[in-house]
């Protein structure tokens, strides 16, 4: 007995070592799963974020902003140029290589984004710390200061002197025009590519005058004032691009005075009109065409002819409508109209209506619908929607501001970038006034989940109105057996077994 006790005692007490050993221990097997996914886990991971980049529906850099942190992870861009490399499809090449060219423009932008953010903070912080510094002055000057020093000091401040003090004050703390504003490292920065590819060395071919024919709606204020600082400095191409710059502006404004005169010589307004709209049509309503009409209303009333001055305005506000029409998506028709808008009243209407629901006045003819009118059946009816849907907008404004964000041309209505965040503001709230206010990801889930089920008030509902059409509802039914569900029988339990 005391040899069979000590053999069972052996023999756990071997169990518990093994266990207490690292034979069950299955840590080294999980470390590479969970710690590093396999090659194969990150090419199906990254083909999926690849296609979900290339078929969204967003502008493109929008949805990089969205998912930044993985658009510029080095992992994810190696892979993009090894797939870039690799590919044999011609138009995948190039589509992949635009998607690269915009990642990368991307990073740039929020980077020196980032960098100005920084030196604004630095420079605060420099002016505070002079302010200071000046403050103690004063102080110290003030405590060596007698009384006799005072009341001289009090008397040779005049009232003319306070109000040239004050005029100074105004002067130094209003905001310097666009023109006025020097150019910042960060906005230097932002125009290397674009230089790189209007300034000499050109391609075989290429000349000064062809790079800005094909380049010349991308030469804003902003980068015209980069050339400029660099044609200042000695820098012969800049020179020379902005002489070919000059030719082509007085091209395009002599090509809009002859359109301008072709307007003119219908004689009527309503003839005018129907000229203006044959332009936009041509694609000849372009910004010189435009100016001209803002240049000619405002000399004829400042001659004080105030008919030929309405004319104007109103042929210039049909033209801006009419090149509105030619816009590539709603977004950016309305976008343009809201910008032209400086009432609040008038733009929150424009939102308003291009947001409401519309009935569709025509039901398009789909396969489904033939079919159902063969049959005898009315056709499915489209649900209402809105003529500009309010987050296709919202991306409208977004990608206008990544694209443009970095002009800052002042007026009285602010710069470009104010101004958008404004329109886009109002929209939230138009939009929250139409369709209420948005919900998270987790209440969109409980909607979802709440709709797909029944509750027993709504099928007593639905039982109420059967009766009182003459019917009868199929779980109401006592004698309906083939309606029932297989499986159940008339009590609405499950039948087990063969009977």
């Amino acid at each position: 007995t005391n040899s069979q006790q000590l053999q069972q005692k052996q023999v756990l007490f071997g169990i518990m070592d093994e266990v207490n050993s690292d034979a069950f221990d299955l840590t080294s097997l999980l470390q590479s799963d969970d710690d590093e996914p396999s090659t194969t886990e990150m090419e199906q991971a990254y083909e999926m974020f690849l296609g979900q980049l290339v078929f969204s529906t967003n502008d493109p850099r929008i949805d990089i902003m969205d998912n930044y942190d993985l658009c510029v992870d080095p992992k994810w861009i190696t892979w993009l140029e090894k797939k870039i490399g690799s590919t044999r499809d011609v138009e995948e090449k190039m589509a992949l290589k635009d998607l690269s060219d915009m990642i990368i423009d991307v990073k740039k932008r929020v980077e020196l984004s980032q960098a100005a953010e920084e030196r604004a903070a630095q420079e605060a912080e420099e002016a505070e710390k002079n302010r200071i510094a000046a403050a103690e002055a004063d102080m110290e000057q003030g405590r060596a200061m007698t009384g006799t020093d005072v009341l001289r000091k009090a008397a040779a401040v005049d009232n003319a002197g306070v109000d040239n003090m004050v005029k100074e004050q105004e002067g130094e703390q209003k905001k310097k025009t666009f023109y006025d504003s020097e150019l910042t490292p960060e906005i230097r920065m932002s125009y290397e590519e674009m230089c790189s590819k209007v300034l000499p060395p050109y391609k075989p071919g290429d000349s000064a005058e062809s790079v800005v024919f094909n380049f010349y709606d991308q030469f804003d204020a902003q980068f015209i004032k980069v050339l400029n600082e660099r044609a200042d400095n000695g820098d012969t191409g800049s020179q020379e691009v902005l002489a070919a710059l000059a030719i082509e502006q007085q091209k395009r404004v002599n090509a809009a005075t002859e359109a301008l005169r072709e307007v003119l010589s219908k004689g009527e307004p309503m003839r005018m009109e129907g000229a203006i709209v044959k332009l936009a049509k041509e694609g000849r309503i372009d910004e010189p065409f435009l100016l001209l009409l803002e240049a000619n209303a405002d000399q004829a009333m400042a001659a004080g002819a105030t008919g030929p001055a309405e004319l104007m305005k109103k042929l210039r506000a049909r033209a801006m409508t009419e090149k509105d029409k030619q816009s590539a998506t709603k977004e950016i028709k309305l976008l343009r109209q809201l910008l032209r808008e400086s009432d609040s009243n008038t733009r929150e209407q424009l939102l308003t209506d291009a947001f409401t629901p519309k009935e569709a006045l025509i039901v398009p003819g789909t396969a489904a619908n033939a079919e159902r009118a063969i049959e005898g059946d009315a056709p499915e009816e489209e649900k209402p929607m809105p003529e500009v849907p309010p987050p296709d907008f919202i991306n409208c404004c977004k990608a206008v501001l990544l694209n443009f964000g970095n002009l800052n041309i002042d007026d009285e209505q602010g710069d470009l970038s104010a101004k958008i965040k404004q329109i886009a503001s109002e929209a939230e709230v138009v939009a929250t006034r139409i369709y209420g206010k948005g919900m998270s990801v987790r209440e969109q889930q409980d909607r979802a989940w709440k709709e797909q089920t029944t509750s027993i008030f709504d099928l007593e509902t639905l039982e109420i109105e059967a009766e009182r059409r003459g019917e009868t509802a199929p779980w109401a039914n006592p004698d309906a057996g083939d309606e029932l569900f297989p499986g159940f029988g008339p009590d609405g339990k499950m039948q087990i077994g063969g009977s």
